[in-house]
């Protein structure tokens, strides 16, 4: 970590962003704003914080997959904001990866307390890889969410997009069906493997060359998928 550590806020609201800014700044930390994800994914990318929090409730997408993208590519400490209390909404942050979440309103001393216990983590556990994934003739550039092949832009869909990341940043690594289906769809699809299956099937028809006699994403029967690149 910085000397300084660097903070990312990613909140709509511009009256809750200042305050927070506006406090975290008070106890010495330097603070990057965004209103949307779209922003807040440009300057994570771009300035690699030492701790995000974040807005469930943003305008241009949903929290939830916001966070499940970012920790494709980084474990940096995310503190979710929200004003959704039921334990389902926690639990849902939780699982697609966020470290700690706080309820709107809050008191701004647990607000503190909460990010100085994150910061504390070992440098070694907030890993940030380039937000650069390269296989075969494709390029997924985490940042923007934006996938080419041979230099010309596929259209994913987001379920097919998330997929992707999530398998390409597994080289090598088996994942298997409930991972995958844990991950992409919640807990309420853990049962569906054909589900999977035909998204599996959409995206080789995008990716791979010859998409009967795949090379990047390998089935491993009975089990799950591999991601080879």
């Amino acid at each position: 970590m910085s000397e300084t550590p660097t903070i990312l806020l990613v909140e709509d609201d511009p009256q809750i962003r200042e305050l927070v800014a506006a406090t975290l700044e008070g106890e010495g930390y330097t603070i990057i704003e965004a209103g949307t994800a779209a922003q807040g994914a440009v300057e994570a990318g771009a300035r690699k914080p030492d701790l995000l929090i974040l807005d469930l409730g943003l305008p241009d997408r949903n929290g939830i997959n916001f966070i499940r993208d970012y920790r494709i590519w980084s474990a940096v400490p995310i503190l979710v904001l929200s004003a959704r209390s039921q334990e389902i909404s926690k639990v849902t942050a939780l699982d697609a990866g966020a470290d700690d979440y706080l309820t709107k309103p809050f008191g701004v001393s647990e607000l503190l307390a909460r990010v100085r216990a994150l910061l504390r983590r070992n440098p070694s556990e907030r890993e940030q890889l380039e937000p650069i994934i390269e296989f075969g003739e494709c390029r997924i550039d985490c940042v923007h969410r934006a996938v080419t092949r041979a230099g010309e832009p596929l259209h994913l869909t987001d379920i097919q997009y998330r997929l992707l990341i999530l398998l390409a940043s597994n080289p090598g690594r088996v994942l298997t069906h409930r991972q995958l289906l844990l991950q992409i769809w919640g807990s309420h699809a853990l049962e569906n493997n054909q589900y999977l299956r035909i998204y599996v099937g959409h995206l080789r028809q995008k990716i791979e060359r010859i998409p009967a006699q795949p090379r990047h994403i390998i089935t491993e029967i009975g089990v799950g998928y591999r991601f080879e690149p």
